[in-house]
């Protein structure tokens, strides 16, 4: 059985994007890369909204090169091997292998395929995390704080859900990014009482 797993690259302050969309600041250095490869390894299943896998969707056509950077030679790899699942109700049709496109997020079928995975999945964005996390299907929680406050954009994580958490590990990186990795307690409810 699988563990459903949301990493996300954040703004100090929580935001994976800032307030005109922009991202800019979270591309990780070469150290954090690597770390990042080494966490991804294990998924053999990646949860998209259609915004993340559009954005994703490069790592299919990358040049992987000698001239390119082995730690992105290496993700493009990894992301490629691994199946991959967009939530969209306006996408008719995926553009890279390996990819399914289904109308809308249905938390038995990720209990489904995590019971079935040999591998973790990873969900990426964090529109379509809110849903699992409202669902309980969130078994840990990876976080890469950078050292920039964009003071406002899209949370990182979602309003109006109550979880325990477990910091099982964390490290630090010379570029000044934090690594935070949780493990959501099981008995924590997702939605406090009378939540959506």
């Amino acid at each position: 059985m699988g563990e459903l797993v949301y990493a996300a690259i954040t703004s100090l302050d929580l935001f994976v994007e800032d307030e005109s969309g922009g991202f800019g600041w979270a591309e990780p250095d070469d150290e954090v890369h690597a770390f990042v490869n080494d966490l991804e390894r294990g998924a053999t299943t990646y949860l998209y909204g259609r915004r993340m896998y559009e954005t994703m969707a490069g790592w299919e056509t990358m040049d992987t090169g000698p001239d390119q950077r082995p730690a992105m030679r290496e993700f493009a790899e990894i992301w490629r091997a691994a199946d991959k699942v967009v939530y969209s109700s306006t996408l008719d049709r995926p553009t890279t292998a390996r990819t399914r496109v289904v109308r809308t997020f249905d938390p038995d079928e990720v209990r489904d395929l995590k019971q079935a995975s040999a591998g973790d999945l990873s969900i990426g964005g964090a529109t379509v995390a809110a849903n699992a996390f409202r669902a309980g299907l969130v078994d840990q929680v990876h976080l890469f704080l950078h050292p920039i406050l964009v003071g406002g954009g899209k949370p990182a994580l979602p309003a109006g859900v109550q979880a325990g958490l477990e910091l099982v590990d964390e490290r630090r990186f010379a570029g000044g990014v934090v690594y935070l990795r949780y493990r959501v307690r099981p008995e924590s409810g997702s939605t406090p009482p009378g939540g959506a």
